[in-house]
């Protein structure tokens, strides 16, 4: 898991340095529309970071609670009222994701 986390992170590094080379190489007339591309480029990324990182996240803390739940709803049926908002609580995670990308495409 570190190596791919790892990976991933050097990857978004390569591109974010590519980004950013081809802004120091542009003329004087060129740099505020190289500018405005990149805080596009940017904000995209950005929108991707945080939707993506909040979706796995949402996912094993859904996983983890799930399996938790289903063990203790089989020792206990009386149980399930209890542990089914804890697996909401960890949806919510995702839906926080999604509006902070939404927030970071719109403004």
């Amino acid at each position: 898991m570190k190596k791919r986390l790892f990976a991933i992170l050097a990857v978004m590094a390569v591109f974010c340095t590519a980004i950013f080379a081809q802004e120091n190489g542009a003329d004087a007339e060129q740099t505020a529309e190289s500018a405005a591309a990149v805080a596009g480029a940017l904000k995209y990324i950005a929108a991707a970071i945080a939707v993506g990182l909040a979706c796995i996240a949402g996912g094993i803390a859904v996983a983890k609670i799930g399996a938790a739940a289903m063990g203790a709803m089989s020792e206990n049926p009386e149980v399930s009222g209890k542990a089914l908002p804890f697996a909401g609580l960890a949806e919510g995670i995702c839906l926080w994701g999604v509006l902070v990308g939404v927030l970071i495409l719109v403004l």
